[in-house]
């Protein structure tokens, strides 16, 4: 009778721990999460490689930065004319890049995501061109994101358990997993290209491009990388005494990155060990020490901090600054919003206290629109959409190029130009001929914006995920969300912020347009990975609130 008892008493034991689980997978992945973080060192100098004493005599190429925000929505600057709430935060050192060089009024990102936008900058080519078309996650990522919903929800996410066989040996289970998805080799990008024009080249911050043997940053061009691999950091440890928090318990994007993410750095492929206090700050202290290390010879930086995207963490200094805030989340955006713009001045005064400000390209964009997750729901205006999303609001940033010299300084350019036209434009800044054994879809810009070349740099321009498909021609844009079995055409001419939807009355226009999709997949690679989820995105509506029925939504594959 006693084993009985005991046999029923592990019964119910095993029948609790499993309830307990499927009603609490937050706090079970939160457990499982502190139980394999890696072992993280304490924070140790950084000794940049440093170069010559004295400046060398004779010309020297413009040194080039790109300064890459993470997240931030076209209406987070105040040069727009608008600001996080309400111009409550000013941004007036990114501002003085446009306001100081070009602004791109049609500027548009590589992807609605941030991996396959960054592969377009790295490489000046659509990401789909070699396969890199999802944002590298974990599969328990995919698989969380792929199954909860609000209890009310009527359009559900997918998680498609059977592509999990056909994931990439080794990229299902453990720690480094995601590092094995990865940009291929074969591609040249930036920073290998300009290395042969003499340039020392120099990563800050985010990477998400791969981290198996031969993908990190320091094996694709770069002298010196300082950052993390994955996709997120965390800014400061959770309960650190100099962080204001943020969580969102409505996301599970959220709920995924609090217990999971590390605050670590690795220089050139090191041993991960701590930063030195908020995670933007301490990126731009030593992005400075490096630029004065780099005075006399010519220099490429990649600037990627991870702010602004989530885990929302702001520095206690920066959100008691705005008072005027009263809405706590929106404040701590605000906070870390104002801290970027701070870090980005402290790049653009080591510039001029070491004389090279007259003398070096800054090109300012962020890799996708502001995410509807985080419930801000002005982040984007006055545009609609979000990350993840081929609305305008998930693909149309601030994009700005300074140059003294060589860019008139308060100049606008009206036509669409894309990241993926900064690898172009920085090689012909440097003198650096283009690879000619690819296709280069960027296009050089400089002769547009110094009055040479007149017109549109590209008649089309492309957007894949999945089964969700884009092309801008001329001014006429398609969105194609073959799930749904749905098209939106808008004529951004006279509807720029995509209110009024045409397809209807252009039936001509849109088999025109999916023919121009379909002949882009035609040379496009298969995707080197299955997307392993299909969620709805809703244009109109922030996270946090109810889906209402007739609202629009896309379905985004990753």
């Amino acid at each position: 009778m006693r084993l009985w008892a005991w046999l029923g008493a592990i019964a119910l034991a095993i029948t609790v721990m499993f309830g307990y689980a499927a009603t609490h997978r937050s706090a079970m992945m939160m457990l499982i999460a502190s139980l394999n973080k890696p072992h993280i060192a304490p924070n140790r100098p950084v000794v940049w490689d440093e170069g010559p004493r004295t400046l060398p005599t004779g010309d020297r190429p413009p040194n080039i930065i790109v300064i890459l925000a993470d997240d931030m929505g076209y209406n987070d600057i105040t040069f727009n004319g608008g600001g996080v709430a309400g111009g409550k935060v000013p941004t007036p050192n990114i501002d003085s890049i446009g306001r100081e060089g070009v602004a791109f009024t049609r500027g548009y990102d590589g992807n609605a995501t941030c991996a396959p936008s960054r592969a377009s900058i790295m490489t000046g080519r659509y990401a789909t061109r070699f396969g890199f078309e999802f944002t590298p996650a974990p599969v328990a990522f995919e698989k969380m994101v792929g199954t909860e919903h609000e209890q009310d929800d009527f359009v559900l996410p997918q998680f498609f358990a059977d592509r999990v066989k056909d994931m990439p040996p080794g990229t299902t289970k453990g720690a480094g997993a995601t590092n094995l998805l990865a940009v291929p080799p074969s591609e040249i990008m930036i920073a290998k290209l300009l290395k042969t024009g003499g340039y020392h080249t120099l990563h800050f911050g985010k990477w998400h491009l791969g981290a198996a043997p031969g993908t990190r940053p320091e094996q694709r061009g770069f002298d010196e990388s300082l950052g993390f691999m994955a996709g997120g950091s965390m800014y400061l440890p959770e309960h650190d005494n100099d962080v204001e928090n943020s969580k969102q318990p409505w996301d599970p994007i959220d709920k995924f990155l609090w217990p999971n993410l590390t605050y670590q750095v690795q220089f050139n492929g090191s041993p991960m060990f701590a930063p030195k206090g908020y995670m933007t700050d301490y990126l731009t202290e030593e992005a400075v020490k490096s630029i004065h290390a780099n005075r006399n010879r010519p220099f490429f930086m990649y600037f990627a901090p991870n702010a602004i995207h989530t885990p929302l963490q702001a520095k206690k200094e920066d959100y008691d600054a705005l008072p005027q805030i009263k809405d706590h989340r929106l404040r701590v955006y605000g906070a870390m919003a104002r801290n970027l713009d701070r870090n980005v001045g402290r790049i653009l005064k080591s510039l001029k206290d070491e004389g090279l400000d007259q003398n070096t390209v800054v090109i300012f964009t962020s890799d996708n629109g502001g995410p509807g997750y985080i419930g801000l729901p002005d982040i984007n205006k006055p545009y609609r959409g979000w990350k993840m999303t081929f609305f305008e609001g998930g693909i149309h940033s601030p994009y700005f190029i300074r140059w003294p010299g060589k860019i008139a300084p308060n100049s606008h350019f009206d036509y669409p130009v894309g990241h993926i036209d900064i690898f172009p434009t920085a090689a012909a800044a440097a003198g650096i001929p283009l690879p000619a054994d690819r296709a280069i879809d960027g296009v050089n810009l400089l002769p547009y914006l110094s009055g040479q070349a007149r017109g549109r740099p590209h008649q089309t321009l492309f957007w894949r995920s999945g089964a969700y498909k884009v092309v801008l021609d001329g001014d006429w844009k398609l969105q194609s969300s073959e799930a749904q079995h749905k098209v939106w055409l808008f004529d951004l001419a006279t509807d720029p912020t995509e209110r009024h939807e045409r397809s209807a009355t252009e039936p001509e226009r849109v088999r025109n347009m999916l023919a121009l999709i379909k002949a882009q997949d035609g040379v496009s690679a298969k995707p080197l990975w299955p997307s392993l989820i299909r969620g709805p995105e809703f244009v109109d509506q922030p996270g946090g609130v109810s889906q209402k029925k007739g609202a629009e939504y896309i379905m985004w594959d990753n």
